[in-house]
């Protein structure tokens, strides 16, 4: 099996992995050290240059390598030049680099492209057009390059951050065809401890911190404005000198011109009178002729001269402006960006009262909401001592409970034969009041019949029906103690306190046996005769489902029946 870390897709993922990585930290470290130094950088700055070194190995990475009488050559100078036909801004720039005078090698002009990009803030925008056709990068390209993969996405991103630094570069005393481009790895090496970021104290501390990182920077702007107005005015200056210059000299070569013809006009009138005269005239008019183009010649030279500084002053009058639109564009950028940091300012500075009036509201919430916990708690409290004290009743009334049913079995089982027996004699009793009644009704029958039948003899013998009347009467009353007694002792089974005195009498008071009160009452549970203050209660019972007048030993049983019954 082949080892994985000698595959070329692992290598080249392993590579752009790490490019990444270097990235991120030389724009990170770049950005920081930047806005500490608080002025416009230039090329001699080194994270600077780290950073256009790192941008050039990445640049390079997975390039085709194109084959040439002199050998391979891999320049990244051919996708940069795609970047003006996905964005005509770039144009500028692309024309700019080439027509610098000094750069004869395609690095050197992908340097110089990388360079006017940074001081245009446009890199970022311009590799994001640039990654995003990816049918135009595979002609440069490896299919896992790093402008090919999700890397060069994310490093164009990071790109965004440089926005914020102002740089300035002179191009034209820059040698950027022979740079050696080497990463120094010892600038991102840092002590672990200092790695790791402190937080913030709060939202307040880092609003406050962006407002004196845009203040500074609105300083720092002001500053540029000016060293830009400067730089302008002192190219007015020297753009009018230039003019000037110009002016004379087109002046001296109107003049080197009609000198010339003058020139051209006497060695022709010089040639003619060779041909006529002496040759001793000759020899002096042939020196005269020499003299005059030697000095022909040398006006000649003279003249090229002044048209190639007439050239390069021309050439020169282009870069600067040239360099003046580029400043004067860079001066209205840089204008939109204060204007719109101001208005960032405001926004913090809204952001801070609102949050300031957050904070006092929510401490506000915070002490109502303690208040609140400690009456919740105070009626935790209450409910928990109520509820010890239903508990306590509960079992007080569970006790009670258990108590009356073992009274109620203990009743039970000492008078249930009594009342069997006493209801069999009610029975019995109930059959001979019948069979006296049926008697009885037969001895009237009969009675009639022989006073009918023998008139004079109806007076004669009253006495034995009188005396068969007695005798039911005393019978009926005997039944009727006798289911009196057993109603009572249904009625009040369950103590002794309870069970109330019953008298024979119907007409006196059963409970206090005072027969002085007006009126008496018959108790619904037990039919018993009561007065006025022994039965004051109504209760609703089984029978009925009003509430029914009832005598107070009834009341007391019903009650306790009724609180020891589940339902």
């Amino acid at each position: 099996m082949r080892d994985d870390t000698e595959d070329p897709n692992y290598l080249m993922a392993n590579e752009r992995m790490n490019l990444m990585n270097m990235a991120k930290l030389s724009i990170k470290g770049l950005i920081e050290s930047a806005l500490n130094l608080g002025r416009t950088l230039d090329s001699d700055y080194a994270p600077l240059q780290q950073f256009f070194v790192v941008m050039e190995h990445c640049l390079k990475h997975g390039l085709k390598a194109k084959k040439t009488f002199l050998g391979q050559n891999k320049s990244f100078w051919g996708p940069l030049e795609l970047v003006e036909k996905l964005v005509p801004e770039a144009a500028e720039i692309t024309a700019s680099v080439k027509d610098l005078p000094g750069l004869k090698t395609p690095v050197g002009r992908g340097r110089a492209w990388l360079r006017l990009a940074l001081m245009q803030k446009k890199l970022s925008e311009y590799m994001k057009a640039l990654i995003n056709k990816k049918e135009l990068l595979s002609e440069f390209y490896e299919p896992n390059a790093l402008m090919m993969e999700e890397e060069g996405a994310i490093i164009a991103g990071l790109l965004v951050g440089l926005n914020v630094i102002d740089a300035n570069f002179c191009m034209k005393g820059e040698d950027l065809d022979s740079q050696v481009g080497v990463i120094d790895f010892s600038m991102y090496l840092k002590d672990g401890n200092s790695s790791k970021g402190s937080e913030g104290d709060g939202q307040i501390t880092a609003i406050l911190d962006q407002k004196n990182y845009v203040e500074e920077l609105n300083r720092h702007l002001n500053a540029t404005v000016n060293n830009l107005q400067a730089k302008v005015d002192a190219l007015e200056k020297s753009n009018t000198k230039l003019t000037e210059e110009l002016a004379v000299a087109n002046n001296r070569i109107i003049t080197l011109q009609e000198e010339m013809e003058r020139v051209k006009e006497e060695s022709s009138y010089i040639l003619e009178s060779n041909r006529k005269g002496p040759k001793q005239d000759r020899t002096s008019e042939g020196q005269a002729l020499s003299e005059a183009r030697k000095h022909l010649k040398e006006e000649t030279q003279l003249r090229l001269d002044v048209e190639k500084e007439l050239e390069i002053q021309i050439s020169m009058r282009q870069e600067m402006e040239l360099a003046m639109k580029m400043l004067e564009k860079d001066v209205c950028e840089k204008q939109d960006a204060l204007v719109s940091l101001r208005q960032q300012l405001d926004d913090l500075r809204a952001l801070k009262h609102e949050l300031a009036f957050k904070l006092q509201s929510s401490d506000l919430g915070v002490k109502q909401k303690s208040e609140l916990n400690s009456r919740l708690e105070e009626k935790t409290n209450q409910m928990a001592a109520t509820i010890k004290q239903l508990e306590q009743r509960l079992r007080q009334a569970e006790r009670d409970r258990q108590s009356a049913e073992l009274d109620n079995r203990l009743f039970k089982q000492d008078f249930g034969d009594k009342i069997n027996s006493l209801q069999l004699e009610v029975e019995e009793l109930t059959r001979q009041r019948n069979q006296l009644e049926l008697e009885l009704k037969q001895e009237k029958e009969r009675r009639l019949q022989n006073n009918r039948n023998i008139p004079g003899k109806g007076s004669q013998k009253p006495e034995p029906k009188m005396d068969g009347k007695h005798k039911i009467q005393e019978e009926n009353v005997k039944l009727k103690k006798s289911l009196e007694e057993n109603h009572r002792l249904q009625s009040h089974p369950v103590d002794e306190q309870d069970q109330p005195l019953l008298s024979a009498k119907p007409q006196v008071c059963q409970l206090c046996h005072e027969d002085g009160s007006p009126s008496k009452n018959v108790c619904k549970n037990c039919t018993g005769t009561f007065c006025d203050a022994c039965s004051a209660n109504e209760l609703p019972l089984p029978s009925s489902i009003k509430p029914e007048r009832v005598c107070n030993p009834c009341h007391k049983h019903l009650m306790k029946q009724y609180s020891t019954s589940p339902s």
